[in-house]
């Protein structure tokens, strides 16, 4: 399979030989101006298409965990800055009961991958506001309908 930085090269040619020949027929337009848009196409598009390849391997560097045992009292920011002292944190999701809206004392943080495993490593089993957690790597979760 080809690397995405040659798709990207050969969608934006393709792109800007499509933009030279609709801009000459629609517009009318010399051919110096439709070569400088063609031109400049074929450098724009492969930096969208590297941007959005760099947000997708910034996902793809970040792993979930599961973290149990959270006092009830506990908010996302207090979760965030406990686990921001061991990387990066993406997000924090607490979970709530859909009926009463209380805390069930589980959430999922996002953090960066490299400092995951540091993290498990060190908040596992540590007491975190009178409360012993549990973290670890979160399990994707089953597909509803699936067996």
């Amino acid at each position: 399979m080809k690397s995405p930085q040659a798709l990207t090269l050969i969608v934006a040619l393709v792109f800007a030989i499509a933009v030279y020949f609709l801009a000459g027929s629609a517009f009318e337009l010399s051919n110096i101006s439709v070569a400088v848009v063609a031109f400049v196409c074929a450098f724009v598009a492969p930096l969208v298409g590297k941007a959005n390849s760099v947000g997708q391997e910034a996902e793809a560097n970040i792993t979930t965990l599961y973290v149990g045992n959270l006092p009830y009292r506990a908010n996302e920011a207090a979760v965030r800055e406990l686990f921001s002292e061991y990387g990066q944190v993406q997000s924090v999701r607490l979970m709530k009961d859909k009926h009463t809206g209380k805390r069930r004392g589980f959430g999922f943080v996002e953090i960066s991958s490299p400092d995951a495993d540091k993290a498990i490593t060190e908040l596992n089993d540590s007491e975190f506001q009178q409360r012993t957690l549990k973290v670890r790597e979160a399990k994707e979760r089953p597909e509803k309908g699936a067996e």
